[in-house]
């Protein structure tokens, strides 16, 4: 893992402790737009992301309106992990949000991190494979160079997924003379 210095520990675990914050970043890290995003629709988003309804309730949305705009922005602005202009109501990332990113990339996604990703694949590789060399009926048909081809693109997927989400950090060390 990368050592950046730039925002002391103590506040990225306390960033983190709110999963609004933590939902906000995320949603900001990875939109297609590099462009400020509104608070409607980050609230919208993140609303989206709690209830894993599309589009969210409406009250929902306007609870975490509501707190973003009083609460939650506030603090991540102040801490310069996000822009948050009040007057237009507009959020975009600081370069310091992808510090607090290097903390939240254990995640593959849906509450998976990737160590139980690369788990599940080496498991269920080695299981398949010594199938098929014990000639089990369903997976002996193909051959174990095949099934071997197989999981090393699985491989390749999953760790080319991990370096895309943390290209951030992978940028700023190549950027940075030490690590």
């Amino acid at each position: 893992m990368f050592n950046t210095n730039t925002i002391p520990e103590e506040q990225i675990y306390e960033i983190l402790a709110n999963r609004r914050r933590r939902e906000t970043i995320r949603e900001l890290m990875y939109s297609s737009e590099a462009a400020p995003m509104s608070l409607h629709q980050l609230s919208k988003e993140v609303a989206a992301r709690e209830t894993g309804e599309t589009p969210p309730p409406s009250k929902l949305r306007e609870s975490v309106y509501n707190s973003l705009h009083q609460t939650h922005l506030p603090k991540l602005h102040e801490l310069g992990i996000v822009q948050y202009d009040r007057d237009s109501r507009t959020v975009q990332l600081h370069e310091r949000a992808h510090d607090v990113d290097q903390y939240m990339a254990v995640e593959a996604g849906y509450g998976i991190t990737w160590s139980e990703v690369y788990r599940t694949l080496g498991v269920l590789s080695l299981t398949v494979l010594l199938a098929a060399l014990l000639e089990a009926p369903a997976v002996s048909a193909v051959d174990p160079l095949l099934w071997s081809a197989v999981f090393l693109v699985a491989f390749t997927i999953a760790i080319s997924g991990q370096l895309w989400t943390n290209r951030w950090q992978i940028a700023r060390a190549l950027r940075s003379p030490t690590l």
